[in-house]
């Protein structure tokens, strides 16, 4: 596998893109954002999507990866993956798409169940 393919794999490993969540997730407690792998460095793999929230908003959910706050810890990233321990930056998606830390939308993927969103 190249080395952006391995990198991609990061949000996508064993997952099924159109995941349906448990029922415990409410659409109510969601919300279209950003999700950036930040492990390789300063711009990563990205992607668009529904993320969900826990009752107490501590812990965020996407694809099948919990993430929980590095509350201001470490630079470039603002949270981490529960199970790897690796980095990610997951905000709110900007209106003028551009998402990245230094600006454009290159290889930003738009899941599909939010593209009309």
């Amino acid at each position: 596998m190249s080395g952006e393919g391995r990198k991609l794999g990061r949000l996508n490993d064993n997952l099924d893109p159109q995941m349906t969540p448990p029922a415990s997730f409410r659409k109510a407690r969601s919300r279209i954002m950003y999700v950036e792998y930040k492990g390789d460095g300063v711009e990563g793999p990205a992607r668009i999507g529904r993320v969900y929230s826990s009752k107490s908003g501590r812990s965020l959910y996407y694809r099948g990866k919990t993430f929980q706050s590095l509350a201001g810890a470490v630079f470039k990233a603002n949270y981490f993956d529960v199970d790897s321990g690796e980095h990610y930056w997951i905000s709110g998606p900007r209106k003028d798409r551009n998402d990245r830390l230094y600006g454009g939308q290159k290889d930003v993927e738009i899941d599909s169940d939010v593209r009309d969103e």
